[in-house]
């Protein structure tokens, strides 16, 4: 086995008797970025009975803005940031993305400070990458406030099969980051996080990962804890048995009375869903609940889960099939039922779209971005729609 050691798979092998199965500154981007405004007009279209407004939050010619779901979505009242890759464009064969990997993507700041109207767009210096130039991973030595006013964590990944990952951290609205710090492999040979964590008290965090399957490949869910602000980590359990495919990309709520509920991104040729599980106690079991949504081709497409004004649950991801299409399905009690689904918007040019993170304002309006494109060979744009969830 080379995706975990013998210590990672008798962590993980007691979780696994108990699963049921049945979820700095502103820096420029060469010739691209720099901090820009963009203020767009908006097209109307139903959404559950509700108006929906889409908006562009960045676009350029010869880039690729891409995959938010990798980077994180922060949001204070009507402030909004959210992360992105800045790529190179490149045309390629249809069922591939539009971009170049052989140069290196930047991680621009979507932010927003009137709930998504409009967006400015800019790359902080503090998360550039080694590879980059940025600094070098260090240890952490003084402990997060995870509830310091303003505070915010970015987990990245160094590749989604093996290697690293590395926390980043702001205390003031993500205008300074500090990091890297260095950050457990948990006896995996690869960690790939994705900035998807639950705080519990100032010194305690759950982050939810995936981590390498026993082949090598991506593809396991893993709950891990800190219990000192980050400076040492443990391995609770992983989020269902290891798959023939992969689950990956975890998306996790706290739910009152203090369980947890978890969307993962599934694959099993030929199908791709999105599936929930349940922990009663704090991530060290868990047991899949149902299969709640379908993603449909090229290998489906990541879930976020947000809790809307009210107490209603809100699961949001993309379908990559005709129509290619953002959706979200509602719930109206913690997840146990699911109303049907909506389509905050539908029209898609290729399968290559989503990767959504979603925001609610305080008057209860969704804001869900995502990366999209409105030609099958025209470079990739961020874009945001803004929203009202029907009651029924």
């Amino acid at each position: 086995m080379t995706g975990a050691s013998p210590r990672a798979q008798a962590a993980l092998a007691p979780a696994s008797a108990r699963i049921v199965t049945g979820a700095g500154g502103a820096g420029k981007v060469p010739g691209v970025l720099g901090r820009r405004r963009f203020v767009l007009g908006a097209a109307a279209v139903a959404a559950g009975g509700r108006a929906s407004r889409h908006l562009i939050v960045y676009r350029e010619p010869g880039r690729f803005g891409g995959w938010p779901a990798n980077h994180g979505i922060w949001s204070w009242g009507n402030e909004i940031l959210c992360g992105f890759s800045g790529a190179y464009f490149e045309k390629r064969p249809p069922e591939r993305h539009q971009y170049d990997s052989r140069k290196p993507e930047v991680p621009p700041l979507a932010g927003s400070t009137d709930g998504g109207e409009s967006w400015t767009v800019e790359r902080p210096a503090s998360l550039v990458p080694p590879e980059q130039g940025g600094p070098a991973p260090q240890p952490l030595t003084r402990p997060m406030d995870f509830h310091a006013p303003g505070f915010a964590l970015t987990l990245r990944f160094t590749d989604v099969h093996t290697g690293p990952s590395r926390p980043f951290y702001s205390t003031d609205r993500v205008r300074n980051r500090r990091g890297p710090f260095l950050f457990p492999m948990f006896g995996f040979s690869g960690v790939a996080a994705r900035t998807a964590y639950r705080v519990s008290s100032p010194k305690e965090a759950l982050v939810f990962l995936t981590v390498s399957k026993s082949n090598g490949r991506e593809g396991r869910p893993v709950a891990v804890q800190t219990r000192d602000g980050g400076r040492t980590w443990s391995l609770l359990a992983a989020i269902g048995p290891e798959p023939p495919g992969f689950a990956i990309m975890p998306s996790s709520l706290r739910l009152p009375g203090g369980a947890l509920l978890t969307a993962v991104r599934v694959k099993k040729d030929p199908e791709n869903w999105i599936e929930l599980f349940r922990s009663r106690d704090n991530g060290r079991s868990w047991t899949s609940e149902r299969r709640v949504a379908d993603t449909e081709a090229f290998s489906g497409n990541p879930p976020h889960l947000v809790r809307l004004r009210g107490g209603r649950l809100c699961l949001s991801y993309g379908y990559r099939s005709r129509p290619y299409s953002i959706r979200a399905r509602i719930s109206p009690d913690d997840g146990r039922s699911w109303l049907p689904g909506i389509l905050p918007r539908d029209d898609g040019a290729p399968w290559d779209i989503a990767y959504v993170r979603t925001a609610v304002r305080p008057d209860g309006r969704v804001v869900t971005l995502y990366h999209f494109n409105d030609a099958p060979h025209n470079e990739r744009f961020l874009a945001a729609t803004i929203w009202e969830a029907p009651r029924a």
